[in-house]
């Protein structure tokens, strides 16, 4: 699986990330070890209030572990790797936190530790922690037998269409796909070997060079988004800088973005407007299906939850049952029947524990492939709306260069094609 950590602070907005039930379908707090509270929000709070007493500011070590998508893995594997890593680590006995999350089909697990020993008042920093959950990781996919991803194989093969999540975000407020950005720029710097290349390069899909405030480079988008260009090409810096040379002749941000708004007329507005909201429309569907799967879901584990704890309760007094009491009791000791039961007792109760384990993952494994298989149907749609985006960054690249009489005659023939199309589907359906 793929190991993910990182020093942070900011315990109740991990808090508030790792309970969220609107970007995940299934969240499950597994654990909570050495906090004097239940709560995960109070937990990490008490976590910073005893960082107070340093002068550590990154209190938590938190660590996302990711599995193969299509491969089942039980809870004990995620318990065994968090374990060795915490070994390793140096967190060994550290108040820790083990968080489940669910979505689009795919299971990962994000474990926190807090970084402040208590005896000595200081944080524990580890070392080489990279290329130690990078070890981690190659054991695991090794012992298990998963198809080992490239990138872990060998760093230099990593697919160079990765995003971290602040991509992501950004690629989100958008409505965008983030590989689908990236792919854009490391196209335009592949086919480029100076600044009015690549300038000329991502005019052609929609994005202006301009002049950063922090940094030297960046690049906007028609809606007036602005994209850093080492991070999204994925170079360093200083090699922007020497194949685009100095950006004090480019314009500033502000300049460019009050250019875009000037000849963003309200009719191009509109024809952007029905683009998205096309794609809005074709998405309620899966949305709804997605909504009512995530529903039923939840209820089976509320169902099953509900009949264990009912199970557990009557087993136990089953096994209390069969302990005596009074002389009895008291002779039992003597004669050592009372431990022989007492331990089988513990056997069975622990027996029972996997058995309770088994039905767990046996529902989980089952809603996961059902929501793969529905994964499936969101993917096509996402390709189709990647496409779409592609061609409207293209077509507003081009609309923009246009002087506004042209503007005003191509959206004209854009909006006559588009109601004969409209036409043309609904005589399909009339007929149908």
């Amino acid at each position: 699986m793929i190991l993910k950590g990182n020093r942070r602070g900011g315990g109740m907005q991990m808090a508030l990330h790792l309970l969220n039930v609107e970007d995940n379908e299934h969240v499950t707090v597994h654990e909570m070890r050495g906090f004097v509270s239940d709560s995960l929000s109070e937990a990490l709070t008490e976590a910073y209030a005893i960082s107070r007493g340093t002068r550590c500011k990154k209190f938590l070590y938190s660590l996302s572990l990711s599995p193969p998508e299509i491969e089942s893995v039980p809870v004990e594997i995620f318990e065994k790797a968090i374990n060795d890593i915490e070994e390793k680590l140096g967190f060994s006995n550290q108040p820790r936190a083990i968080v489940f999350h669910e979505k689009e089909g795919r299971r990962h697990a994000h474990c926190i530790w807090s970084r402040i020993d208590v005896e000595e008042m200081k944080a524990i920093d580890p070392s080489y922690d990279k290329l130690q959950l990078r070890d981690i990781s190659r054991e695991l996919y090794l012992e298990h037998g998963w198809k080992m991803p490239r990138g872990l194989m060998n760093s230099k093969e990593c697919d160079p269409l990765n995003f971290t999540q602040a991509e992501w975000q950004q690629a989100k407020r958008t409505k965008q796909d983030p590989r689908a950005i990236k792919q854009a720029f490391q196209d335009c710097w592949a086919i480029s070997d100076s600044r009015t290349a690549f300038a000329n390069a991502l005019e052609e899909r929609g994005y202006y060079l301009a002049r950063g405030d922090r940094r030297g480079f960046v690049a906007l988008d028609w809606r007036g988004e602005v994209y850093a260009i080492s991070r999204w090409v994925g170079v360093k810096a200083k090699d922007v800088k020497a194949r685009l040379g100095s950006p004090d002749e480019l314009s500033f941000v502000e300049t460019i973005q009050q250019q875009l708004a000037e000849k963003l007329t309200d009719k191009l507005q509109q024809f952007v407007n029905e683009a998205v909201s096309s794609h809005d429309k074709a998405e309620q569907r899966p949305k709804q299906k997605r909504q009512a799967l995530v529903e039923r879901h939840r209820q089976e584990r509320a169902h099953l939850k509900q009949f264990q704890e009912t199970r557990r309760q009557q087993e136990t007094l089953t096994r209390s049952s069969r302990l005596p009491t009074g002389l009895k009791a008291l002779w039992f000791r003597v004669t050592g029947k009372y431990r022989v039961i007492k331990n089988e007792n513990e056997a069975n109760a622990t027996q029972c524990e996997k058995r309770d384990q088994t039905e767990r993952q046996n529902l989980i494994d089952r809603q996961l492939h059902e929501r793969r298989y529905l994964q499936h149907e969101f993917r096509l749609m996402r390709h189709q709306h990647g496409i779409q985006i592609k061609k409207l960054n293209r077509d507003m690249g081009d609309y923009l260069k246009l002087s506004p009489v042209y503007q005003e005659q191509t959206l004209s023939k854009q909006a006559e094609s588009s109601a004969k199309q409209k036409r043309k589907k609904l005589r399909s359906r009339n007929l149908g």
